[in-house]
C-alpha cells in the first residue's frame, strides 16, 4: 500500500500551466503582503502614499509608493501617465521600502527579551530550591495581608499575571524581587502654602488629601515614589486653584475649591495607579494686619447697626409716650392714679429713698392751661 501511494504520487506531475499559475499566485500574494507591510511602515514614518500604475512599473502590480515632495506640480493622473514620473516613483518606492525593511528587520521579535543567561540562572535557581527543599521554603513562601499586594520582578522584568495577593505566593529567592503595596486609604496634610489671591491678598492655606492605590503594578512601574509625587502635586494644585480665587471666595466657597482640587488631582494621578478620594481645605490664615482691619470693619458695622436700632427704639417709645399722655389728659384722675402707682413701685424696693408726697392739685396752678382748656 505504501509503495502504491509513493508511486502514485511520484508519477503524477503537475502541468506547466498549473505550475505557472501557482507561481503567479504566490508572487501576487507576496506583493500584496509587501504592500500591506509597507503601508503600515509608511504610515508609522509619516510618509504619504499614492497608487502607482502597473503599466509604468512592470511586475510590481499596484504597490503603494510614497508621494514625492510638492514642487508646484500636481501628482495625479497626468503624472501617472508619463513614463518618467512613474519610473521616478518606482525608484523612490524601492528606496523607501528598503529603508523600512532595514528599520524593521527585527519586527515581531523582542530584542530585550530574556536570553540564554536568564534561562540558565532560572534553571540554576530552581535546582537550588529543589536541592535545599525543606529549607528553601522559608525563603520562597511569602505572605501578604488582605489590604496588601505584591508586585514581583524576575531578573528585573515585571512578572506576568499582575500583583500577587492576598495570601500566600511563591518567589525564586535568587532571581526574584518583590515590593509590597498598601491598598488602604492614606491621608496626609498639605503644608501651609503662602498664596497670593486674585485680589492681591496674601493668605496661608493648608489642606488634607485622602488617596489610595487602585493599581499596584502601575504604581510601582510608572512612578518612582507615588506617595511623594502625590504630595508634591497636591501642594502645587492647591496653589494653582487658590490663585484664581478672591479672598471672599476662598473664605466662603471651600466645598467648590475642594471638589476642583479633587478632580484635578484624580486626573493627574490616574497614570500612577493612584485614586484621590477626597480633598478638604483645613484652615485659611490671614495676616495679622488684615485680621485687625477686618475686625475694625466688622466692629464699626456692628456699632452702626446698634445706633440705628437704638434710634428706632427711641422713636417708637416717643410715639407710645405721646399716645399715653393723650389718654391721661382726657381723665383728671388718671394722673393721680399713675402718681400713686409710681410711689408704690418706689416703696417696694429696699432703699433709703425719702419721698415727700405732694398733692397734684397744688401743681395745677403752675401748669399752663392749653388752648383747648381756655376754650
Amino acid at each position: 500500500m505504501r509503495t502504491f501511494l509513493f508511486s502514485h504520487c511520484t508519477t503524477k506531475k503537475p502541468s506547466a500551466t498549473t505550475s505557472s499559475e501557482h507561481i503567479t499566485r504566490r508572487r501576487h500574494a507576496s506583493i500584496s503582503f509587501q504592500r500591506r507591510n509597507f503601508a503600515k511602515g509608511a504610515s508609522a514614518m509619516g510618509v504619504q502614499t499614492v497608487e502607482v500604475s502597473s503599466a509604468n512599473r512592470p511586475g510590481a502590480g499596484s504597490l503603494m509608493s510614497p508621494a514625492p515632495p510638492a514642487t508646484g506640480v500636481a501628482t495625479g493622473t497626468n503624472d501617472v501617465e508619463k513614463g518618467t514620473t512613474g519610473q521616478k516613483s518606482g525608484d523612490q518606492w524601492g528606496k523607501n521600502m528598503q529603508r523600512w525593511r532595514n528599520d524593521n528587520i527585527d519586527i515581531g521579535k523582542d530584542p530585550g527579551g530574556p536570553g540564554i543567561c536568564a534561562f540558565i540562572l532560572t534553571l540554576f535557581s530552581f535546582l537550588l530550591i529543589l536541592a535545599t527543599f525543606p529549607l528553601s521554603l522559608c525563603f520562597s513562601v511569602k505572605v501578604v495581608q488582605e489590604y496588601e499586594r505584591a508586585v514581583i520582578f524576575r531578573l528585573g522584568r515585571l512578572l506576568k499575571g499582575g500583583a500577587r495577593g492576598p495570601g500566600i505566593f511563591f518567589i525564586v529567592p535568587c532571581i526574584d524581587t518583590y515590593r509590597k503595596i498598601d491598598l488602604r486609604t492614606v491621608s496626609f496634610d498639605v503644608p501651609p502654602q503662602e498664596i497670593l489671591s486674585r485680589d492681591s491678598v496674601t493668605v496661608a492655606v493648608d489642606a488634607v488629601v485622602y488617596y489610595r492605590v487602585h493599581n499596584p503594578t502601575i504604581a510601582v512601574s510608572n512612578v518612582e515614589n507615588f506617595s511623594h509625587s502625590t504630595r508634591l502635586l497636591a501642594a502645587t494644585t492647591l496653589r494653582n486653584v487658590l490663585g484664581t480665587k478672591n479672598l471672599a471666595e476662598v473664605l466662603s466657597e471651600r466645598e467648590t475649591i475642594s471638589h476642583t482640587m479633587q478632580s484635578s488631582l484624580d486626573e493627574a494621578t490616574d497614570p500612577w495607579g493612584v485614586k484621590v478620594e477626597r480633598v478638604e481645605i483645613k484652615d485659611v490664615r490671614l495676616p495679622v494686619q488684615l485680621q485687625r482691619a477686618m475686625a475694625a470693619e466688622a466692629e464699626a458695622a456692628r456699632e452702626a447697626r446698634a445706633k440705628v436700632i437704638a434710634a428706632e427704639g427711641e422713636q417708637k417709645a416717643s410715639h407710645a409716650l405721646r399716645e399715653a399722655a393723650e389718654i391721661i389728659s382726657e381723665s383728671p384722675g388718671a394722673l393721680q392714679l399713675r402718681y400713686l402707682q409710681t410711689l408704690n413701685t418706689i416703696s417696694a424696693e429696699k432703699n433709703s429713698t425719702i419721698i415727700f408726697p405732694l398733692p397734684i392739685d397744688i401743681l395745677k396752678h403752675f401748669i399752663k392751661p392749653d388752648k383747648k382748656d381756655k376754650k
